[in-house]
């Protein structure tokens, strides 16, 4: 398992959400973002690799970028995000960051889990 995680859940329909593709970006000051991994969610609707293994995290902003567009698209769905970045702060790269996903087609939320 990499140190940054994530866990999809479509709230609207109380289920897991499976085949999410989940982009892992770093901040490079004055240059942008670069992918560090991408993996789409397994059917728990978790992505559990998006760190390369022998890659290390260092401290700096990172986000998660979730490609929901396509999800709900497979599933007739209207929504109104196409996808969702959620940027947050790795200050301790010692430390496990779980950052789950709450969905429905029309809102989301997310938190630190653990």
């Amino acid at each position: 398992m990499s140190g940054i995680t994530t866990h999809v859940l479509d709230v609207s329909i109380g289920a897991p959400a499976a085949g999410i593709t989940v982009a892992l970006e770093r901040q490079k000051p004055n240059v942008g973002w670069e992918e560090v991994g991408i993996q789409a969610t397994d059917g728990d609707g978790r992505a559990r690799e998006l760190v390369v293994d022998g890659q290390a995290i260092t401290p700096g902003v990172y986000r998660l970028k979730f490609d929901v567009r396509a999800y709900f698209e497979e599933k007739n769905v209207a929504a109104f995000y196409p996808d969702i970045a959620i940027a947050f702060v790795v200050a301790d790269p010692s430390q496990h960051y779980h950052v789950p996903l709450l969905l429905s087609p029309f809102g989301y939320t997310t938190y630190r889990g653990s």
